[in-house]
C-alpha cells in the first residue's frame, strides 16, 4: 500500500526520480513495470503494472453509459518501466494534459499513486478543506 507524499521535480527530458520509500515495492510488486493514465482530477494515476490489470479489468465491466470515463482512463493510458536511476518518463501528452510543471508532488493512493503539479495539489487541498467532511469519513475521525 502507497501512502505519503514526497516532492518530485521533472527533469529536462520529462523523467521523475521515484522516491527510495517505493523503489522496492515496486521491484516486488511489479519489477518496475507500471502504468500511467489521465485521473479525473486532472492528476496522473501511477499504477504498479498488477494492480492497473485489476482496474482496466473493472473498468471494461462497466455499462456503456461510462464510456467517456473508459475512454480517459484506457485512451490515456501508457506503461512505462522504471530504469537503473529509478526514474520514469512521463510523456509529454499525459504532462500537457495534467499541466505539469518542474516542480510535482506524488501522493501514495493505497493501491495506486498520483502525480501532481506542485501548486495544483496545494490547491485542491485547500479547496478540499474548505468543504463540510463526508458524513462517511467523518464516522470515521475520531
Amino acid at each position: 500500500m502507497f501512502q505519503g507524499e514526497s516532492a518530485l521535480s521533472l527533469d529536462g527530458k520529462g523523467r521523475v526520480t521515484v522516491p527510495s520509500r517505493y523503489r522496492d515495492a515496486l521491484a516486488a510488486l511489479c519489477q518496475g513495470q507500471m502504468t500511467l493514465t489521465k485521473s479525473p482530477s486532472r492528476c496522473l494515476l501511477l499504477f504498479p503494472r498488477p494492480a492497473w490489470v485489476e482496474f482496466r479489468a473493472k473498468i471494461l465491466a462497466l455499462p456503456m453509459e461510462a464510456d467517456g470515463f473508459r475512454r480517459l482512463y484506457l485512451g490515456s493510458a501508457m506503461d512505462v518501466d522504471m530504469d537503473s536511476a529509478s526514474r520514469i518518463l512521463l510523456s509529454p501528452e499525459l504532462r500537457g494534459w495534467a499541466r505539469l510543471e518542474k516542480e510535482l508532488m506524488l501522493v501514495g493512493m493505497g493501491a495506486r499513486l498520483e502525480i501532481w503539479d506542485r501548486e495544483r495539489y496545494l490547491a485542491n487541498e485547500e479547496a478540499t478543506l474548505a468543504q463540510p467532511m463526508p458524513d462517511a469519513l467523518r464516522q470515521l475521525v475520531i
